[in-house]
């Protein structure tokens, strides 16, 4: 039997093991599982204190506290993995599933937040499979908790970072990338996302869906303009090439969900982060 304040972690990657450390921190000696597709990362997550075990294996426990963390490219059947995750969650606690803001339908790098319209089905492979999963969490009464999701890296519309990880670090490497510069991102820190997904599994919300993001939306021009500034990297970027024929962003405003959580970033924005002033 699993105890009132055990974990369930679907995909204990960068976030999931963020999220375990802080909600050791709130219910110390409970219990936090890690579910994942492959056992090479199993002895890390011993060391942490997260017992993993393959998503392969067949199991009537169910945990009181479910958070789905896992990307849909490991995957043929994401919204299928999500339902599976929904009845492991006993109904007790809270499930929360991190998703992206890629279906929320705002592609003119104008203002967009929780009651923004999302896209219809059918509009592209991506959006569909976040949207199909979304309707899946919802159906189980979940929640959903958009921008905080490393998926959205790829959807260029919110970037979960730290110091060594995210578009920032993945662009200084590159050193020349074929993007149009004046395409606004949104911005959110691992730590942050993972105490904004705490903070909804322990208000034991339903049937929500919620926004994570810094409230400080910058082009990629001005992201990498701040890492030069902040001189904490050894690489220098050498710039973006892309086109003006490439799609805009999105400004994402969370107010509504830092109301309703009376939640608040660490990291109130990268050039805070960094260090340096806008």
């Amino acid at each position: 039997m699993a105890g009132e304040n055990d974990l369930l972690i679907v995909g204990p990657g960068v976030l999931g093991r963020l999220v375990a450390e802080k909600w050791r921190e709130e219910h110390p000696g409970c219990q936090i599982y890690g579910q994942t597709v492959t056992t090479d990362h199993h002895n890390e997550l011993i060391s942490l204190g997260i017992n993993p075990f393959l998503k392969e294996t067949k199991t009537d426990q169910k945990f009181p506290y479910v958070i789905f963390c896992a990307p849909p490219s490991k995957t043929p059947d994401y919204a299928g993995d999500i339902r599976l995750a929904a009845l492991s969650w006993n109904g007790e606690g809270s499930f929360v599933f991190t998703s992206s803001s890629a279906p929320y339908d705002c592609n003119d790098n104008g203002p967009c937040d929780e009651d923004t319209p999302t896209v219809p089905i059918g509009r592209s492979p991506r959006t569909d499979t976040l949207l199909k999963a979304e309707k899946v969490v919802l159906e189980f009464d979940g929640c959903v908790t958009c921008g905080c999701h490393r998926y959205c890296f790829h959807d260029n519309l919110n970037i979960l970072y730290k110091m060594d990880r995210g578009a920032h670090f993945y662009w200084l490497h590159k050193g020349t990338v074929d993007a149009r510069p004046d395409h606004i991102l949104n911005l959110i820190h691992y730590e942050d996302a993972a105490s904004l997904s705490v903070t909804i599994l322990k208000k034991k919300l339903r049937g929500q869906i919620f926004l994570g993001c810094d409230n400080h939306p910058l082009s990629r021009q001005e992201v990498m303009d701040l890492v030069d500034k902040s001189g904490k990297f050894d690489k220098k970027f050498q710039g973006f090439t892309g086109g003006t024929s490439d799609p805009f962003g999105k400004k994402l405003n969370n107010s509504n969900t830092r109301k309703e959580l009376g939640w608040e970033p660490k990291y109130p924005s990268f050039a805070h982060f960094l260090g340096v002033s806008e």
